[in-house]
């Protein structure tokens, strides 16, 4: 969780990008979920900038979208 009362713009900006990729795919975030292997609550919060994703997770969300961790990464990171 972020600890601090407004996310990081890398956060935020991670979050938006993951929703970008989902949405120009058409796909739910249950959809998004299940092939990330995540729940789908989890797969929100991440989205809304609410938590901070681990390695692990930023693998498995790349791998759903058929992105290496760092091609999501850097997508995420433009995002300002």
């Amino acid at each position: 969780m972020i600890n601090d009362s407004v996310p990081s713009v890398l956060v935020t900006g991670f979050g938006i990008g993951v929703r970008q990729l989902r949405e120009a795919r058409g796909w739910s975030q249950e959809r998004l979920a299940e092939q990330a292997n995540l729940n789908r609550s989890f797969v929100g919060e991440i989205e809304r900038g609410c938590v901070i994703a681990s390695l692990l997770t930023v693998e498995k969300l790349a791998a759903a979208l058929t992105l290496t961790p760092s091609a999501l990464l850097t997508r995420c990171e433009a995002i300002k």
